[in-house]
């Protein structure tokens, strides 16, 4: 293959590659919220919540912390969309905002214990 093709070669590739880039818009929004995600108390958090609902009280007990330290990182991640809330009675709960949170957080955990 002459230098030329291979020219051509890494032009295409490169062409491939762009074009299944997403936005510069969604990958600002996927560096915040891996950001989010990546504080040590935030992710103590979430795999707390893998469980499935808690209250801050509930949080704080499995995390440690305090109560206004903890609501000041839920508040974080719900900006983020990593995790969502709702009333009931006087208290608010917490959930993982989705399915795709759940997998993040099974795959970081698998990949921390990957022999590379």
């Amino acid at each position: 293959m002459t230098e030329c093709n291979h020219e051509e070669e890494h032009a295409r590739e490169a062409e491939r590659a762009r074009a299944n880039m997403p936005s510069e818009e969604e990958i600002a929004q996927v560096c915040a919220e891996l950001k989010a995600i990546s504080e040590p108390s935030r992710l103590k958090i979430l795999l707390a919540l893998r469980q499935g609902e808690l209250c801050v009280y509930h949080i704080v007990q499995a995390v440690g912390g305090t109560q206004s330290g903890v609501s000041h990182q839920l508040r974080i991640l719900r900006d983020n969309r990593i995790i969502k809330s709702r009333r009931d009675g006087q208290n608010i709960v917490y959930s993982l905002a989705d399915a795709h949170v759940v997998a993040v957080l099974e795959l970081a955990c698998a990949h921390s214990k990957c022999e590379v």
